[in-house]
C-alpha cells in the first residue's frame, strides 16, 4: 500500500523536516520491508568492520586506566514480537553495575525518583573513565551492528527495551514489539535527554505508525550529525 497524497512533516531537534509525497510507502509494504532489510545488511556489515580497529583502541584505553574488565557487554532485551535477544555493546560501566545501581538508589532518594521517571541517571556513578568517552561519542553502541547483521535489530527503530521495562511500557508495548528495535530512532534524535520514559515510548509508537524509508534516511543522517558533533549517546 502506497500513500501518494500526504506530505509528512516532522520536528527533529527544532528542525522542520518535510518528506515529499512521492513515493511514501507505509510500513506494511513488502517492498519497503525488503529495501529496509537490504539497508540493514549493508549498514550492519560496514559497522561490524569498524569494530576491529575500535575494539583494539578501546582495549588499549582500558589498559591505560587500569580497567581490567571485559571490553564487551551483553544484555537481554525485548525484540520483535516480544522475543528476547542478546544485545551487544562496548562496556561503559563498572563490573557488577546493576548491584551498584541498586545500592545507590536505595541510599539516594532523589536519584531513585529520577530513575523511576527516566529509567536512567544524568550523573551515573557506574560509568567508567573510558565509558564516559564512549557514551559521549556513541561508540558504545557500535557492537549493535552485529545485532543488525543477525536480523535481530534494524538501523532505525524503537529503542530495544529492557525486560523489566515491559510493565512500564503499558499499552504501547504491543505496538513497539511489532517491529525490530533500532540502533537509533525518532526519539533519540529529538530531544533525547529531555524526554521521560513515557514520552519516549509514545514517540516510538509515533515512529512505527508513520515510518517509511525516507524518514529512516532522515533519522540516520540526523544521527550521524549528532555523533559528529558529540552530542551524546544515540
Amino acid at each position: 500500500m502506497i500513500n501518494q497524497n500526504i506530505n509528512m512533516t516532522y520536528l527533529i531537534d527544532n528542525d522542520i523536516i518535510s518528506i515529499p509525497n512521492e513515493p511514501i510507502e507505509v510500513s506494511g509494504n513488502r517492498l519497503n520491508r525488503i529495501i529496509k532489510r537490504v539497508m540493514d545488511i549493508i549498514g550492519g556489515f560496514l559497522g561490524t568492520l569498524l569494530l576491529i580497529p575500535l575494539t583494539f583502541g578501546i582495549y588499549i584505553a582500558n589498559l591505560i586506566v587500569n580497567d581490567k574488565g571485559p571490553i564487551f557487554y551483553a544484555q537481554k532485551r525485548i525484540g520483535k514480537d516480544g522475543k528476547i535477544f542478546t544485545i551487544y555493546k562496548y562496556r561503559s560501566m563498572v563490573v557488577n553495575a546493576d548491584k551498584k545501581l541498586n545500592k545507590y538508589l536505595r541510599e539516594n532518594e532523589e536519584a531513585r525518583e529520577e530513575y523511576r521517571q527516566y529509567k536512567k541517571l544524568k550523573e551515573d556513578p557506574r560509568i567508567t573513565k573510558v565509558g564516559k568517552f564512549l557514551r559521549k561519542t556513541s561508540l558504545d553502541e557500535f557492537p549493535q551492528f552485529i545485532n543488525v547483521l543477525k536480523g535481530e535489530m534494524s538501523l532505525v527503530g524503537p529503542r530495544p527495551y529492557l525486560r523489566r521495562e515491559k510493565k512500564d511500557m503499558g499499552e504501547n508495548y504491543k505496538t513497539i514489539i511489532s517491529v525490530k528495535p533500532g540502533i537509533t530512532g525518532y526519539w533519540q534524535v529529538n530531544g533525547r535527554s529531555e524526554k521521560d520514559f513515557q514520552e519516549r515510548t509514545g514517540m516510538d509508537v509515533d515512529y512505527i505508525r508513520d515510518q517509511n524509508l525516507w524518514f529512516d534516511i532522515k533519522i540516520i543522517i540526523k544521527t550521524a550529525l549528532k555523533i559528529f558533533k558529540k552530542e551524546g549517546a544515540i
